[in-house]
């Protein structure tokens, strides 16, 4: 399981590493997801991070305080992190986690060129997050937790991750009924889960008041809608059993 699982990260990093290469090398952003965000967030947005592989705009819906900490998982070239620290301010800080090292050393780029000292950006993988237990007061994810081979655990980790009464926001794509092997242009909709055990795996990982913000859809066929995008917010309770 651990091997075929490493595989499928494997193949992800490869995919996404050419994205950051691509617009390393031209300038041109080269995901398959039109942009989500409005003029007044990008003109938060440094240049050069928005490689619209996004499925959402989570930081619109996570009602980010000044001081918070704010933690992306799979955070890519660092949109969503770069908006987030915008919001939170000087005293709070936004952490990205991503496992494409070129992925990584674009955001690190981009934060030290625009000199945005309230962000950080780690290595690793998102089913085995690289932060203290309790340590960030939201977790995000935007279009990752799909491509996950063990999305249980991502949910796990970002329970662990959370202080208790946090929040969960993140954007992501559900299949509406089992797809079986499918292809897919974005090679998103093959990997995701099917939107009702996606929901309870997030329940089960001991998330409560859970509830969907966003949901349209983002591929059909001829049995109809095949797959959503969808954003969601959950809550760690503020007292958690030990």
């Amino acid at each position: 399981m651990e091997a075929k699982s490493e595989a499928i990260r494997e193949q992800v990093k490869a995919r996404y590493a050419k994205a950051a290469r691509t617009v390393e090398a031209t300038g041109y952003t080269p995901g398959c997801c039109g942009s989500l965000y409005s003029p007044e967030e990008i003109a938060r947005i440094p240049r050069g991070v928005n490689l619209n592989l996004g499925s959402g705009n989570p930081v619109r819906h996570a009602e980010l305080q000044p001081g918070e900490i704010v933690l992306d998982l799979g955070s890519g070239a660092g949109v969503d992190v770069f908006l987030a620290a915008s919001l939170v301010g000087p005293a709070g800080r936004a952490i990205g986690i991503d496992m494409t090292p070129e992925m990584v050393a674009r955001a690190r780029f981009v934060a030290e060129r625009d000199a945005i000292g309230n962000v950080e950006f780690r290595q690793g993988v998102i089913e085995r997050v690289p932060a203290e237990d309790a340590s960030a007061d939201v977790v995000l994810s935007n279009c990752v937790i799909n491509l996950s081979p063990d999305k249980a655990a991502v949910f796990r980790e970002a329970f662990r991750v959370l202080r208790a009464g946090g929040r969960l926001v993140i954007s992501d794509l559900v299949q509406e009924r089992p797809l079986g092997n499918i292809k897919d242009d974005c090679g998103c909709v093959a990997t995701a889960m099917v939107r009702a055990d996606y929901l309870e795996t997030i329940r089960h990982a001991g998330f409560m008041d859970l509830a969907v913000l966003e949901d349209r859809p983002w591929q059909s066929g001829p049995e109809g809608i095949e797959a959503s995008a969808i954003t969601l917010r959950a809550f760690k309770p503020k007292e958690v059993n030990a």
